[in-house]
């Protein structure tokens, strides 16, 4: 922070020309800035002093940590973007008493990652800044600026972790179709896949973010593949109760036989089958001969 406190200006030549000294915070006025998203209480060190320059500039250079409430939106969760932002203003001073600004230029702001530790789950892109008024019950108006710190989430662990079990998991259902159906370890083998992807999900659990606003997208990948591991199990159960269905039946007895493929064709008309057959042979004898005959009188 750096103000101006004009109670504090001195003509340097006559202090030996003593330029800047450091007081203590207690015994000057401070201004009142807050953090309109402030969740908790600052952990920051205690730094009792600041720097006062003989033209009344105050620079406080006490380094804060906040604490601050974001709203998420973590539908493309890994892969998200969030825009989290902070917001300075006094509660006390009007903005003809106190005014707020910038230090340095907006487009230095936007793209400064020297002090941000970039070895974290999360990647800074830019830093904006944006001032504004705003009044109270038609009252006089106060200065706030409003910082909107954008950043990147880092999916490669959450790839490593979350999507490629999950595929591994699909694709060896999709292999295990071509084991043969009448083999009893078909079933057993998509048993062991779905109870394994259900261990997964419970893991899974506690890695995705918890919030009532939405459901990431994720999330509904997930049960997807465990719904298709039901039906796929469900489908293979059915192709084995086939398989092995004409063992369960039992045999025709022998007067449905007789019935069906003897009685049964005479009501149909349909000739039978022996007879038919029998009289192609002798069609064909006959027309042998003819041709016999008719070479021989040639």
């Amino acid at each position: 922070q750096h103000w101006t406190d004009e109670f504090l200006r001195w003509d340097p030549s006559h202090f030996d020309n003593l330029t800047q000294i450091s007081l203590p915070m207690e015994n000057i006025w401070v201004p009142d800035i807050l953090i309109n998203e402030f969740v908790d209480v600052g952990k920051s060190p205690h730094v009792p002093y600041v720097y006062v320059d003989h033209h009344g500039e105050v620079q406080n250079l006490k380094p804060i940590q906040v604490m601050t409430a974001c709203s998420l939106d973590i539908y493309n969760f890994p892969f998200d973007v969030q825009n989290c932002s902070l917001t300075f203003t006094s509660w006390l001073h009007h903005i003809r008493d106190l005014n707020l600004s910038l230090w340095r230029q907006p487009e230095l702001v936007k793209f400064d990652r020297s002090i941000f530790m970039n070895q974290g789950e999360w990647e800074l892109l830019y830093i904006l800044s944006h001032f504004q008024e705003f009044s109270v019950k038609s009252s006089d108006s106060y200065a706030e600026m409003k910082f909107y710190v954008v950043i990147r989430r880092r999916p490669l662990f959450y790839t490593v972790s979350l999507l490629l079990p999950s595929i591994f998991l699909m694709v060896m259902d999709i292999v295990g179709f071509y084991l043969p159906p009448n083999s009893g370890e078909r079933v057993s083998f998509k048993i062991t896949l779905l109870l394994g992807y259900s261990v997964f999900l419970i893991i899974v659990s506690d890695t995705l973010p918890a919030t009532a606003v939405g459901t990431p997208l994720i999330g509904t990948y997930f049960v997807v593949c465990m719904a298709l591991l039901v039906i796929s199990l469900t489908e293979t159960i059915l192709i084995v109760r086939l398989v092995h269905k004409q063992d369960l039946q039992p045999q025709v007895p022998d007067w449905v036989k007789r019935l069906l493929l003897e009685r049964a064709t005479v009501l149909l008309c349909i000739r039978d089958r022996k007879k038919f057959s029998q009289s192609r042979t002798q069609s064909s004898d006959i027309s042998r001969q003819v041709e016999n005959n008719d070479s021989t009188g040639e």
